[in-house]
C-alpha cells in the first residue's frame, strides 16, 4: 500500500502534466485570438462554449470516465474563462453590488478571472453596454416564482443592444443576522422579490410583523443588516459571507425549485448554434382580435412560441400594447427572418437555448 507521501508525489506529477497541457492549449487560444482580432469577430460565443462542454461530457460517457456534467462544466467553465481572457480581456457589467444573485450568474458564465463592473441599477447595466463601458451585461429577466422582471423588458425596448445568451441558476435564500435571537428582530432587509419568495418562512418564525425595509439587492440587504443589531437580512449565502453576517437559516425560500433566468447583453447578434431561441418585441393596436392575428402569423410559419408577456407602451395612452415574445429558432432562419420583416418586430436577439 502506498504511503500518503507517495500518493502526493503522484498527484504532483499529474498536476505538472495537466499544467503543461493547459499551456499548450493556451498557445492555440492565442492564435485563435489573433485571428478573431484581425477579423473583428466576438470573443464570447456561448453556443460554442456549450457545445464544448456537451462534447466533453459525451466523451466522458464513451470512455467510462464517470464525470458528472456539472463537474465538467465547473472545470471547463474556468478553463474557457481563462482562455477567453487570453484572447481579449473584456469587462462584464452586472446588476450589483458584489454578492448579488446576478453577480453569481455572471461568474457562472464568465468565470472568476473576468473583469467585472457592478452597477447599481438595471438601467445602468444597459447603458454601460450601450456606451461601450462594458462589452457584456448580465441582468435578471425572469423568476419561476415571481415572474418577469419589468425593468428588463422596458430596457430591452429602450436600448439598441442584443441578447446573446441566457443563464439559469438555482436561487437559495438565506436568513442572516448579527443576533441569534429571532425575538429581537424588528426589521428585515431584503430585495422585494426575495422577501415575497420567503413568506412561509417569515410566517413560521413570527417575522411577518417585523418592518420590511426594501433594498436594491439582497447583497445590499446583508450590508445594512450587518450594522443593525435588531435586524435580519434575506440574502444569498455569498453576500452573508462577504459582509461577515452570521447565517441563521439556509434555503428558506417557499419554492425549493426556485430558479432565476438571466440574460447576457452585448452589441452583436450571437451566431447560430445547435438549439436557438429568439426574443422580439411586437406592438399591436388595442382592438379586438389584434393579438390573435399576431399569434396566427407564428402558427402559419410553424414557429413554436415559448413565452409571451404584455407590457404597456408608455406615452401612448391605451392605444397600443407591446408584447415580449420568445420562440424557437434563429433570426437567420428563413421563416423567422420573414416574420420579423413582415411584422416589423424589434429583434432583441437570437441565442443558444440553455434554460429549458
Amino acid at each position: 500500500m502506498k504511503s500518503l507521501k507517495e500518493l502526493r508525489q503522484e498527484l504532483d506529477k499529474i498536476d505538472a502534466k495537466i499544467l503543461k497541457l493547459l499551456m499548450e492549449r493556451l498557445e492555440v487560444v492565442r492564435e485563435v485570438g489573433e485571428l478573431k482580432n484581425r477579423e473583428g469577430s466576438p470573443i464570447f460565443r456561448p453556443g460554442r462554449e456549450r457545445e464544448q462542454i456537451e462534447r466533453l461530457y459525451k466523451l466522458s460517457i464513451q470512455q467510462g470516465w464517470n464525470f458528472k456534467r456539472e463537474e465538467i462544466e465547473a472545470i471547463y467553465s474556468e478553463i474557457i474563462s481563462v482562455s477567453r481572457n487570453r484572447e481579449r480581456r473584456e469587462r462584464v457589467a452586472f446588476l450589483g453590488p458584489e454578492g448579488s444573485y446576478t453577480h453569481q450568474a455572471a461568474v457562472k458564465q464568465f468565470g472568476l478571472t473576468t473583469r467585472y463592473l457592478p452597477l447599481n441599477s438595471n438601467d445602468a447595466v444597459f447603458q454601460g453596454v450601450a456606451t461601450g463601458e462594458a462589452k457584456y451585461g448580465v441582468v435578471p429577466i425572469e423568476n419561476n416564482t415571481y415572474g418577469q422582471v419589468g425593468l428588463t423588458l422596458d430596457n430591452l425596448l429602450k436600448y439598441q443592444i442584443s441578447i446573446i445568451g441566457e443563464i439559469c441558476i438555482n436561487v437559495h435564500h438565506s436568513f442572516a443576522s448579527i443576533t441569534d435571537e429571532i425575538g429581537k428582530i424588528r426589521r428585515i432587509y431584503s430585495h422585494p422579490q426575495a422577501y415575497h419568495q420567503c413568506i412561509k418562512f417569515l410566517e413560521t418564525h413570527n417575522l411577518l410583523d417585523a418592518e420590511f425595509v426594501p433594498t436594491d439587492s439582497t447583497s445590499a440587504a446583508a450590508k445594512l443588516a450587518r450594522k443593525d443589531s435588531e435586524s435580519g437580512a434575506i440574502c444569498s449565502k455569498i453576500a452573508a459571507k462577504i459582509y461577515n453576517l452570521p447565517l441563521l437559516f439556509e434555503k428558506i425560500e417557499d419554492n425549493k425549485a426556485n430558479k432565476t433566468r438571466f440574460i447576457i447583453l452585448s452589441d452583436y447578434l450571437s451566431p447560430k448554434s445547435e438549439q436557438n431561441k429568439t426574443s422580439v418585441i411586437a406592438v399591436t393596436y388595442n382592438r379586438p382580435g389584434a393579438l390573435v392575428e399576431l399569434l396566427m402569423k407564428f402558427k402559419e410559419r410553424e414557429i413554436n412560441l415559448l413565452k409571451i408577456e404584455s407590457r404597456p407602451v408608455k406615452d401612448s395612452g391605451f392605444e397600443k400594447t407591446t408584447f415580449y415574445l420568445e420562440f424557437e429558432g434563429h433570426a437567420t432562419d428563413n421563416h423567422i427572418a420573414d416574420i420579423l420583416e413582415q411584422e416589423q418586430m424589434k429583434l432583441l436577439g437570437s441565442y443558444p437555448r440553455t434554460c429549458v
